[in-house]
């Protein structure tokens, strides 16, 4: 397991400076942290800023893009990317999520200062203001045609918007609590939302109806993801026929992340069981790689790696809190990595 490395966030602005200085830290499991900090010493001719390290860290390479940091102490190094640019001026408050059209044109943010904003990609020029939602919008996504936006909000509401005139064209209301996280299915037709209430709802956008609750978990929904199943995967058969406004549901996987430690996968048209996964602790979100595989995050800090396709996948449980990456165990391809402030790494086998 990699031993974690940790540095000031806006190191790179404050190293900048003649005497600038950011503060480290590694953290080796089962023993102390350890403390450094590192100090501008000046600015090179070509603008690179000469930079050294505290006792116990060593800084092996640095320029305007990133800086590479070791502790030789515990074996550990880990390169720390600049940003290109910063948006600071877009919003107030914590940002709660984040998305981009499909062109890269458009960002589309919510924030917990209450607002939803659309703004221009490459230089964060606010575009549109979204208003309409009456507490904080927890999630925002654009839809593939990059002109309509989906968000859903403390206030239990789904909403779908005009990012060219920041209209609110549809409102989809059923939830009994806040909405956590949405998926779009295939072009748009339909949506799905996850929420407090424990319910992942189908919705149909062009008449603003549920088309069904696909799952009621007795928890809170985090996180939600639809993805295209592999041919070898089971979906099941609905048990009665699905609504002709469902649109491009078939084949699909419904991936939710619950409160409850369990990671759930159903057929989204069929809504039968695919697996039951229980985790370290409460999964916060989840994300399809493939047909077969995929990911998903925990409140600890894990992130698992399936395989649907597994025929022992059904045998792992709780207990088993962390695998080394890149382990194989059995043929249950199951890896977890540690997030590390915005680092992340993850060996596939």
């Amino acid at each position: 397991m990699a031993v974690p490395l940790r540095i000031q966030s806006d190191w790179a602005q404050a190293l900048r400076k003649d005497e600038g200085e950011a503060w480290l830290s590694c953290h080796p499991p089962g023993k102390p942290t350890l403390y450094g900090s590192l100090t501008c010493q000046g600015i090179g001719l070509d603008g690179i800023p000469e930079v050294t390290a505290s006792e116990g860290f060593i800084v092996n390479e640095i320029n305007k893009k990133s800086i590479h940091i070791s502790c030789p102490k515990e074996n550990a190094s880990s390169k720390f990317l600049a940003p290109y640019t910063t948006f600071s001026r877009i919003h107030t408050k914590s940002i709660t999520c984040l998305d981009i059209s499909s062109g890269g044109g458009l960002g589309v943010s919510s924030s917990t200062d209450g607002s939803m904003k659309i703004w221009q990609a490459s230089n964060g020029e606010l575009r549109r203001v979204l208003e309409g939602h009456v507490f904080d919008v927890n999630c925002c996504r654009f839809f593939p045609s990059g002109l309509v936006v989906l968000s859903g909000g403390m206030d239990a509401q789904l909403k779908i918007w005009s990012a060219e005139d920041a209209s609110c064209v549809v409102t989809f209301k059923g939830h009994k609590g806040g909405i956590l996280d949405t998926a779009i299915v295939d072009r748009g037709k339909n949506v799905v939302s996850g929420s407090r209430d424990g319910t992942a709802r189908l919705w149909d956008c062009g008449r603003s109806a549920c088309l069904g609750v696909i799952a009621d978990c007795g928890s809170s929904i985090n996180g939600v993801a639809v993805g295209t199943a592999d041919n070898s995967i089971n979906l099941g058969s609905p048990e009665q026929m699905p609504s002709e406004r469902e649109v491009g549901t078939e084949s699909k996987m419904l991936l939710l992340a619950r409160e409850d430690k369990k990671l759930q996968c159903l057929g989204l048209q069929s809504r039968q069981p695919v697996f039951l996964f229980i985790g370290s602790d409460a999964f916060n979100c989840c994300s399809f790689l493939s047909g077969f595989l995929l990911l998903a995050g925990t409140q600890d800090g894990n992130i698992y790696q399936l395989d649907v396709r597994s025929p022992r996948f059904s045998s792992v449980n709780g207990l088993i809190v962390l695998i080394i990456p890149g382990i194989t165990l059995k043929g249950n391809l199951i890896h977890t990595v540690m997030i590390v402030m915005i680092a992340l790494e993850i060996k596939l086998k």
